[in-house]
């Protein structure tokens, strides 16, 4: 009985999910656990940078931030941000000798491209302000287009549906995936971005290495899969359906623009669809929670498939030095949660530093195990 029982204890726990996620940068791998920031970058004489920092978010100061719904609207603003920094600071690092030459032809000093290098590496009011060019940049993409091209094969194909219609968001949203699919498609040809796609199937073998329980090697990592449910391609589908379903929903409830004329009523059903914007990230948020908490259940795997499909888009088998890099980054965090004991900390207590290191093994091991960093 005590053996079956410690079976079915085993069994849960290995298919439970780290609080640890990353992202592809370039020539590198960004990876957060819940207290620990790292982006390591591959230089261009082949060592490795790690850029290592404490991670003490908003939802550390305002704990109701941390609740279901609420917690995928912070993960999408922060996600976002650390994104921009680490994508700086790993073109930085990958392509400062090019960077430094441009901004000397442009008449920059040595001191002032330092300067303005070093602050493109930080979240700062820039950082924002690049999120809000982002987000409009997205809003555009996957909102205002998709529904004016709605709106307009409404209009000329002679349909009876309108706003009120669940045909009208299902087109809406077959179009809107129809832009992504493509935009992924065509940026995949370029080098650059095939390498990105390389290091986030690195970022991905090096975490499910991880949570298998298994030593951070490059002979591990290699065999896992580039596929991971919780990863941000799949989230973004889970945007594209969720946006689907409840806008059919509440647009059948809610007359938006109702006796309006037709711009001003498509115009406000846009604007609408932008505030209900952070809900649906809320609710996507979660959908990927219940992906890492329960991947082999026949619930879990339907979920998951489209984001599976996706995946062979957006991650690439990478060789043994991406994947160096992905596991120096995720060791990296491991060791300074454990080093710092960042758990407990109830504020900022360590700063930003630097380290160069030939080899994945200059890294220091972590006792910390699946366990320490199970998602909640």
């Amino acid at each position: 009985m005590k053996k079956a029982l410690l079976k079915k204890l085993v069994l849960l726990v290995s298919k439970q999910y780290a609080s640890i996620g990353g992202q592809a940068v370039i020539e590198g791998v960004m990876m957060r656990s819940p207290n620990a920031f790292v982006v390591a970058v591959r230089k261009p004489d082949g060592s490795i940078r790690l850029r290592r920092d404490q991670w003490y978010g908003l939802s550390n100061k305002l704990a109701f931030l941390k609740k279901p719904f609420l917690r995928g609207v912070l993960v999408l603003v922060e996600t976002m941000a650390n994104g921009i920094v680490s994508l700086n600071y790993s073109a930085n690092i990958a392509m400062d000798e090019e960077n430094k030459k441009e901004a000397l032809k442009k008449g920059q000093t040595e001191e002032e491209y330092e300067k303005t290098k070093k602050s493109k590496e930080k979240v700062s009011l820039e950082t924002f302000l690049s999120i809000a060019v982002s987000f409009l940049f997205g809003i555009g993409l996957f909102v205002f287009v998709p529904h004016a091209a709605t709106a307009l094969i409404e209009k000329y194909s002679g349909a009876t549906w309108d706003l009120q219609s669940w045909q009208f968001h299902a087109v809406d949203g077959t179009i809107k995936a129809f832009i992504f699919l493509t935009y992924i498609w065509l940026i995949s040809f370029i080098p650059d971005i095939k390498k990105v796609f390389q290091y986030h199937g690195a970022e991905h073998k090096s975490i499910s290495t991880f949570e298998a329980g298994e030593e951070l090697t490059i002979a591990n990592a290699r065999k896992f899969p580039t596929f991971h449910p919780r990863c941000g391609t799949t989230f973004i589908f889970f945007l594209m359906f969720v946006s689907i379903i409840l806008f059919a929903i509440i647009f059948a409830i809610i007359p938006v623009g109702t006796n309006s004329p037709v711009i001003l009523k498509h115009l406000y059903a846009i604007l609408f669809k932008v505030a209900l914007t952070f809900p649906i990230a809320g609710i996507s948020y979660e959908l990927i929670k219940f992906l890492g908490k329960n991947p082999d259940s026949a619930f879990g795997r339907f979920l998951s498939y489209p984001g599976k499909m996706l995946q062979k888009l957006t991650t690439k088998e990478p060789d043994d030095q991406q994947l160096e890099i992905a596991l120096a980054s995720i060791k990296a965090v491991l060791f300074l949660e454990e080093k710092y004991n960042l758990k407990e900390a109830s504020s900022k207590t360590i700063t930003v530093d630097e380290i160069d290191l030939r080899t994945l093994a200059d890294i220091e091991n972590s006792n910390f195990k699946l366990k320490d960093f199970l998602e909640g």
